[in-house]
This record gives C-alpha cells, sequence and structure tokens, in this order.
C-alpha cells in the first residue's frame, strides 16, 4: 500500500519512517513537500535510517520524491498531512503577536493557535479537494495543527476518510496506567477520554473491572512519577478529580504559563526555528560535503534536544524538572499513525483515542462537530465509542473552544474578519476584545 506525506521535509518524518520499518502494510512511501533544500535532506535521513535500523535499506518501503501534489496523491492508499504553512517562522509571529498584547502566544493554544488556524486553514481545504478529486479512496491522517480544527475543515471535504490523530491522549494514558501499576497493552485495560484536540481529560482507567484513577489521584508519590502529575500538582489534580491533557496547563496556569514564557530567553518558536534553520543548514552541507556527522545523526542530535526541551516553559512554570527518559522517544503520534493505517488495511480491530465527527458520542456536540475520543477502528474507518458524558466544568470549556473552531473555519472560508475577531474573542485564553482586534491587524487581517 502507498502512504503519501504532505510536509515531506517536515523534521519529524523520519519518526513515521522509522514507525514503518519491519511493516509490510506500507510498501511504497511518497514524500511531497514546497521546500526542496528540506525534502532533500529528510530523504537521506530516511535512507540512513533505514540501513541503521534493518541492516538493508530493502527491508523498509521504497521512498520516492514527488515534487508535484497532484502526482503524490494518485494512487495513495494513505495520505498523511503534517504541513506548516508559513514554516517555523510563521510560528514565531503566531507567538509573538499575542505576546506583544499581554496575551499568549502558543502554536495551538490561545490567540496563536487562532492565528495559525486562519492561515492553515485554507490550505488544508485546498488539500482536501484534491484528495477527494484524485484519492477518493484513501484515508487522510490529519496531524496537521490545530488538528481538531484542521481535521472538522476537511472532513467537510472529506467526510468520515478524514481522520485526526494526536499523541498526547495516548501518552497520558500509558504513562498513568504505569504510575497506577497496570499494564496499558494488557486484556481488560480500559480508560474514559473526552474532549476536543489539546483539551481532554482522562477520567477512569480500569484494569480487571477496577477504576485505579481515584487512587492514583490520592497518591501524591505516585503523581510524582510522570509528566503530567508533576505538571498539575495533587492538590488541583485531586480538587479536579481526572488527570487533563498537558495542554490544558495553559487554562488552569494561565498567569504562571504566561510568565514563563514572555521571561524565557526565547519562545519555542524562535527556539525551533533556530534549531531546525542550523540543523537543515548543516545537514545539507554534510551530504554534500562527505565526512563528518551525517544527516542522520545531526537529526537524531537534533531530534533528542527537541524532546527535551518540549513544554520546558510549563515545566518551569512548576518548579522546573526534566523530562522522564522514556518520553524522549518522540512523542508517539507516528505509532498511533501507524496503529491506525494497519487496523484500516487489515480490519486488525484496535481502540485508539482519536479526533472524528462524534456522531452524537458527546451529547451537548452536534454529530458534525470534532471530538477526541476513543475510537474503534477497523476497515469501516474509525467509530467514536460511548463515552460518559462531559461535567459542567469540561463541557463549558468544550463548548467554548468548539465556537472558537468553527469561527475560525467560517473566517478562513469567507475571508470575514468578524469571524476571526469571535474566534479570537470567545477563546477563554482571550481576555480583550480590543487587544484582539489589534493582534488581527498586526497579522494582516
Amino acid at each position: 500500500m502507498r502512504l503519501t506525506i504532505l510536509g515531506g521535509g517536515g523534521f519529524r518524518v523520519p519518526l513515521v519512517h522509522r514507525a514503518l520499518l519491519g511493516d509490510p502494510t506500507i510498501t511504497e512511501l511518497v514524500l511531497y513537500d514546497t521546500d526542496r533544500t528540506r525534502l532533500g535532506v529528510i530523504a537521506k535521513v530516511l535512507a540512513a535510517q533505514a540501513q541503521a535500523e534493518t541492516g538493508a535499506a530493502r527491508k523498509g518501503p521504497h521512498v520516492r520524491i514527488e515534487p508535484h501534489l497532484d502526482d503524490a496523491l494518485r494512487g495513495a492508499d494513505f495520505v498523511f498531512s503534517a504541513i506548516r504553512v508559513g514554516g517555523t517562522r510563521g510560528r514565531v509571529q503566531d507567538e509573538q503577536l499575542p505576546l506583544a498584547e499581554g496575551l499568549l502566544g502558543q502554536e495551538t493554544v490561545g490567540a496563536g493557535g487562532v492565528l495559525y488556524g486562519l492561515r492553515t486553514l485554507p490550505v488544508a481545504m485546498t488539500i482536501a479537494e484534491r484528495v477527494r478529486a484524485l484519492a477518493p479512496a484513501a484515508w487522510l491522517i490529519n496531524f496537521t495543527n490545530p488538528a481538531g480544527m484542521v481535521t472538522e475543515a476537511m472532513a467537510r471535504v472529506l467526510g468520515p476518510r478524514v481522520i485526526g490523530i494526536c499523541d498526547s491522549p495516548v501518552g497520558l494514558v500509558r504513562r498513568a496506567a504505569r504510575a497506577a501499576g497496570a499494564d496499558p497493552d494488557a486484556p481488560g485495560f480500559s480508560y474514559d477520554y473526552v474532549g476536543l484536540n489539546h483539551l481532554g481529560w482522562l477520567r477512569r482507567l480500569t484494569a480487571d473491572g477496577r477504576d485505579l484513577l481515584p487512587g492514583l489521584l490520592a497518591d501524591p508519590a505516585a503523581l510524582g512519577t510522570f509528566e503530567e502529575g508533576r505538571l498539575f500538582g495533587p492538590e488541583w489534580l485531586r480538587a479536579l478529580g481526572s488527570l487533563p491533557n498537558e495542554y490544558l496547563h495553559y487554562y488552569y496556569f494561565r498567569r504562571e504559563a504566561l510568565a514563563a514564557v514572555r521571561t524565557a530567553e526565547a519562545t519555542r518558536g524562535e527556539f525551533l526555528h533556530r534549531q531546525q534553520s542550523d540543523f537543515f543548514a548543516a545537514a545539507d552541507r554534510a551530504d554534500r560535503a562527505g565526512g563528518g556527522p551525517t544527516p542522520f545523526d545531526l537529526w537524531e542530535r537534533t531530534r533528542r534536544e527537541r524532546e527535551e526541551t518540549y513544554m520546558a516553559e510549563n515545566r518551569a512554570a512548576t518548579g522546573g524538572w526534566q523530562r522522564d527518559p522514556h518520553d524522549l522517544d518522540g512523542g508517539g503520534y507516528d505509532k498511533v499513525a501507524l496503529a491506525l493505517m494497519r487496523a484500516v488495511a487489515r480490519d486488525e480491530r484496535t481502540v485508539l483515542i482519536l479526533n472524528v465527527p462524534g456522531g452524537g458520542a458527546v451529547s451537548l456536540l452536534d454529530p458534525d462537530a470534532v471530538v477526541e475520543v476513543p475510537c474503534e477502528v477497523g476497515a469501516f474507518g474509525a467509530r467514536p465509542l460511548p463515552v460518559a458524558a462531559p461535567d459542567e466544568h469540561q463541557a463549558g470549556l468544550m463548548l467554548a473552544l468548539k465556537s472558537v473552531e468553527r469561527a475560525a473555519i467560517e473566517a478562513a472560508a469567507t475571508g470575514s474578519r468578524a469571524a476571526a475577531l469571535r474566534a479570537l474573542v470567545h477563546h477563554p485564553l482571550v481576555d480583550s476584545a480590543a487587544a484582539a482586534s489589534r493582534v488581527l491587524t498586526a497579522a494582516g487581517w
């Protein structure tokens, strides 16, 4: 089967390729990107990785670079969308413009996330239309951020054949299970999770019919063994009664998170822009010059640094602590993508937390609203499983963020400044319509 990656020159593409090595599901990997230099470097990294991981490049999928979008899409069985419209330089702007107004600037959360969505949605919609025209039988796996917003927009074109993925929920479940003394891969293990992308809560953790979450929330020592437990702290987690997705730190500790971002030497976007610019330039030179570190060596070193500094400002806001070694392997979205493709291609039924139209699984939202919930996955695609109704607090945040997403989709589709302003002002992390208006003007709206 053929997998096409849009954004094939992206820094994390080797993680997807690594997951594919030794698995027969995908036999051909097509890479498309608008940046030819980055695409060439990543192709070299993949070739070296295949050699290092399997001992022979032929054991991985055949890799092909395709310079034209339409040709990349034709014949695809799966399309993986991981584009970054505007590049890392655009992310820097998304962060800096809100920060200048005292608002949080973050890639997917707050005013920064809205700006990123407004810039990304028109391109995502064009991609969806080309997939519908050229590869109507393909499944589109969306990792393009803001993932929930982009997935909902694409679903208006592709229906259930677009599925959004994220590594945060699966990471939370697995870390919490280990802290509670359970094996997340064991028979009889289950969980309850509900929300939107980067706005969800783990509310039950069951092993052999017993809910382990209350005991975990009451055990400060156990909470201190994993990232979310340290990030939110035992007092708040006991009061909340659930384990929130790590991105909710921006909501529950807004003052501390904003102060940490504003006092940091560089924003996350500035750090990644500098880091990736340096990596691609060095890897391009190394490939042409020969000798010394290879592009793969440089990528692995840069990837490690990227993972070590993930959410560094949030960790600084809660006392400062280092990430656990087992959390530095690259997140896990690549493994989610492979599990999804295997389940669909082979009808190997599994359960994954995905971003899909809820179809009534979350009753407070209409059936077309994309939610992030456990889904049964098979040849039919992804089918949301029943979940307990959100409590009032969860429902309030979910409704507010869904109004943000839909206003942004409207603005991107119509060019309406009024809709864009609603998207910003409706966000719980934006406290001034006047400041939101100035941010929009500075962003060219």
